[in-house]
């Protein structure tokens, strides 16, 4: 199906479960389009279709001093002929204790920088291969996030995605993509408490009246519902140029900004709306609004977004 089509998919399951949208988000968006767009033809028939009919994919780029800043990969790939020895830490990794095949980034040869970059495809089980703790995290605690630790890890050559040096391109032609899927994330985790804030306001009285009624509960409303279709809009026109195989990297990026910062925004009204009742776990927009703060992190901070979106401006 089409990216638009995913987006409402992506939006409709994070109203309820952000940890099942992001499982989704990474599969799709970072592991199975990337293998689609870049693989050999014998990558996808070995790895591409079980992960669409039945797998779970991770994608490895930041490590313990790797986070915005891709470039500086402590993970090393070193070329050994027809393998290359995996040696490094991988942490912050979506799916990472459930996943059954790992693209993971590596440097191969640190005098070219990001060009000496590669992306290799890793099996779980491989000799070497060990799956780190799982981290005890703020919001979406029901998605695993584990760091990976490879110790002379031996990769054969084939399971390289594109040419020798590829991987820093590949790496961050995924992610715009996978912006979309983010920022449609945030979307629905934004959608899902505005829609648990109104269902609240019409049964909850205050003062003889139930808390609709009251004005300032009302534009508080209007505020909220003025920004999700806001960010809607924007994730459907990042969507639909993508679709169209339009440049879509400035969309991806306004989307996912303003998305993200209106669930934080709708998430803490939505709480607000509820009162003490919100602030318990009982309610699940305590929920959302945990889960909303890391849509700021993920796939290229808020800070990121803001230097792409100048950077495709100042072109």
């Amino acid at each position: 199906m089409d990216t638009v089509s995913y987006v409402l998919a992506m939006e409709e399951i994070s109203k309820v479960d952000a940890s099942a949208s992001v499982c989704m988000s990474v599969n799709n968006s970072l592991v199975c389009w990337g293998l689609e767009q870049f693989g050999s033809e014998a990558q996808k028939e070995k790895y591409l279709k079980p992960l669409a009919a039945h797998g779970i994919g991770a994608f490895c780029l930041s490590e313990p001093e790797a986070g915005s800043d891709a470039t500086s990969q402590r993970t090393t790939a070193e070329d050994k002929g027809d393998y290359y020895l995996l040696n490094g830490t991988k942490n912050w990794i979506t799916n990472g204790n459930s996943a059954n095949t790992y693209l993971v980034i590596a440097q191969t040869d640190a005098a070219k920088r990001h060009k000496g970059i590669n992306a290799l495809i890793v099996e779980r089980g491989m000799p070497g291969f060990v799956v780190g703790k799982k981290e005890d995290k703020m919001g979406i605690r029901g998605s695993d996030t584990h760091s990976l630790m490879f110790s002379d890890v031996k990769v054969p050559k084939a399971n390289r995605i594109g040419d020798e040096g590829f991987g820093f391109t590949f790496a961050m032609t995924t992610l715009n993509g996978g912006r979309i899927g983010i920022a449609a994330q945030a979307l629905g985790i934004a959608a899902g408490a505005y829609e648990l804030a109104v269902k609240y306001a019409k049964e909850r009285k205050a003062f003889n009246k139930h808390l609709a009624e009251h004005q300032a509960i009302q534009f508080k409303l209007a505020d909220m519902a003025t920004k999700i279709d806001a960010a809607r809009l924007l994730v459907w026109q990042a969507a639909s140029l993508k679709d169209q195989k339009k440049d879509f990297v400035k969309a991806a990026a306004m989307a996912k900004l303003f998305a993200s910062q209106i669930a934080q925004e709708v998430t803490t009204e939505a709480v607000q709306i509820h009162g003490g009742y919100g602030y318990v776990k009982e309610f699940h927009v305590e929920r959302l609004m945990r889960d909303a703060k890391i849509t700021q992190i993920y796939e290229g901070t808020t800070e990121i977004q803001k230097m792409v979106i100048s950077r495709e401006l100042l072109r």
